[in-house]
């Protein structure tokens, strides 16, 4: 069974940090896109960054640009967003997914999603 599985949320202050973790089973995901998106309450899914599991290649919305970076580690099968200078607006439940290079906005995968809240 094909899973992705987020963790790393929590509660944390403003200026802090937090590394999120998404760690994939039951296939291999060289051929894949991983991306991280964020939802807060009230308001629609929102694109946070991507990286490309084989060439690692990023790329970042400007909301995050500067604070937040996507990397992977192929030995373990994940993929971690870590998270600096947080804001109370960064507050959201934050989705990793997956979709296959060279298709766009069609997911094969998605993650349970794990809550970050910042405090102010």
């Amino acid at each position: 069974q094909v899973q992705l599985v987020e963790s790393g949320g929590g509660l944390v202050q403003a200026g802090g940090s937090l590394r999120l973790s998404c760690a994939a089973f039951g296939r291999t995901f060289s051929s894949y896109v991983m991306e991280w998106f964020r939802q807060a309450p009230g308001k629609e899914r929102e694109f946070v960054g991507r990286i490309t599991w084989s060439g690692g290649s990023t790329f970042y919305a400007d909301s995050v640009k500067g604070r937040f970076t996507i990397s992977r580690d192929n030995a373990k099968n994940t993929v971690y967003l870590q998270m600096n200078s947080l804001n109370a607006e960064d507050t959201a439940v934050y989705s990793c997914a997956a979709r296959k290079s060279g298709v766009t906005a069609r997911y094969d995968y998605w993650g349970q999603g794990t809550q970050v809240t910042v405090s102010s």
